[in-house]
């Protein structure tokens, strides 16, 4: 391993754009566990699958459908 290295030819990562951003987002226990055990079967990290499915519900333009309750 050299002393130093020289990184003035370097160029910048391309991807950098793309890179994942760190979030903290509370989601309940039930919702957890379901994507928990879906990917535990599928074979891949939990939040993996869950950065998919929101993926693929951006891509589609994907709306929630929420009916609040009207109060009485």
């Amino acid at each position: 391993m050299r002393d130093e290295y020289d990184f003035s030819a370097a160029k910048r990562n391309p991807y950098a754009k793309r890179l994942k951003q760190q979030v903290t987002i509370r989601l309940d226990a039930d919702s957890v566990d379901y994507f928990k055990t879906l990917a535990e079967e599928m074979g891949i990290p939990y939040q993996t699958l869950i950065n998919l499915y929101l993926r693929e519900c951006a891509v589609a333009r994907k709306k929630p459908m929420i009916a609040w309750a009207v109060p009485v």
